[in-house]
């Protein structure tokens, strides 16, 4: 990794981002990054960050942190810090449960709410990079969760529902939409299947 910051890590709220971040850190060399955090905000992240198998480290300086971050180019690291804690617009108030505005001044890369400076030991850093959920194609479903054939008819006997089925995201999708879709879909797609086995009978 470069040791610089590549993307607004304040544009939304996590269920909105964390989709599309992935696809930006696929871009980035190695694909991973490191997420820092300080101090101050260390009670805020949420409970996936303390499960045993995450990639950690910790260190009571940015200097000692900056040597612990294995694959980031560490005097840039350190020169990303400074330009960052001489940015944060710290006269505007932090509040993580809304948009706050806090973001920082001068940088090529913006940060739109809750920007923190990183000046306060302990200092965690999380190695992240993307996975896959499901893929924004999929098959052309009816109203019934028939899938439809490439000439536009219907392949008998042949349903689909959940992340199977594409046409409802492109680029990015709110959190927790999967599950509805498939919910949803899954509910039309069984009803289907039901009429059309109790048809064939």
């Amino acid at each position: 990794a470069n040791g610089v910051r590549f993307v607004d890590e304040g544009a939304d709220f996590r269920n909105y981002t964390y989709a599309k971040y992935g696809a930006v850190i696929l871009a980035q060399p190695q694909q991973f990054a490191w997420q820092i955090f300080d101090a101050k905000v260390l009670d805020k992240l949420r409970d996936e960050y303390r499960i045993k198998r995450m990639t950690k480290v910790r260190a009571d300086t940015i200097e000692e942190l900056a040597k612990k971050l294995e694959g980031v180019d560490e005097q840039q690291f350190l020169k990303t810090i400074k330009e960052w804690n001489a940015s944060v617009m710290t006269e505007v108030p932090f509040n993580p449960a809304i948009k706050d505005g806090r973001g920082v001044r001068g940088l090529a890369v913006p940060k739109s709410n809750w920007a923190n400076t990183i000046d306060t030991p302990p200092f965690e850093a999380y190695a992240v990079t993307c996975g896959l959920t499901f893929t924004f194609g999929g098959l052309k479903i009816t109203t019934n969760g028939e899938v439809e054939s490439t000439d536009g008819g219907t392949i008998p006997g042949l349903f689909a529902a959940g992340e199977l089925v594409g046409g409802l995201f492109y680029h990015n999708y709110p959190g927790g939409t999967g599950l509805v879709s498939g919910a949803v879909l899954g509910k039309l797609a069984g009803d289907g299947a039901g009429r059309y086995v109790k048809g064939k009978n």
